[in-house]
């Protein structure tokens, strides 16, 4: 089964950038789909953009903010975070996914999550 390994979190100050990345143990080609969800304390997780072999959607709150994109001979999924806010706070993970009816689904592949800070 494919492991995903999320890194690129930290700390940072509001108005500045962060690069996610998950790496895959194996292909990603195979998924129709990758996504990023978050997870803010107290909060559920709450999925914040997907990419498909032609496609990309964001949640309202990140749209002009966040890029999704992925690289699949590096097996590497992608977030660019930019004009981060003090909401944007939460644990990042990584998710393999495919698009059915109704939208992006999880196929339950995880990595582990990586911690974003955003401080006002």
């Amino acid at each position: 089964q494919v492991q995903l390994v999320e890194s690129g979190g930290g700390w940072v100050q509001a108005g500045g950038s962060l690069r996610l990345s998950c790496a895959a143990s194996g292909s990603i080609f195979s998924f129709n789909a990758m996504g990023w969800y978050r997870q803010a304390p107290g909060k559920q997780r709450e999925l914040v953009a997907t990419i498909t072999r032609g496609n990309t959607v964001y949640v309202n709150s990140v749209k002009g903010r966040f890029t999704i994109s992925r690289d699949n001979a590096k097996n590497t999924v992608y977030l660019q975070m930019n004009s981060l806010k003090p909401e944007d706070t939460a644990v990042y993970y990584c998710n393999a996914g495919t698009i059915a009816v109704g939208g992006y689904r999880s196929l339950e592949v995880w990595g582990q999550g990586t911690l974003v800070t955003v401080s006002s």
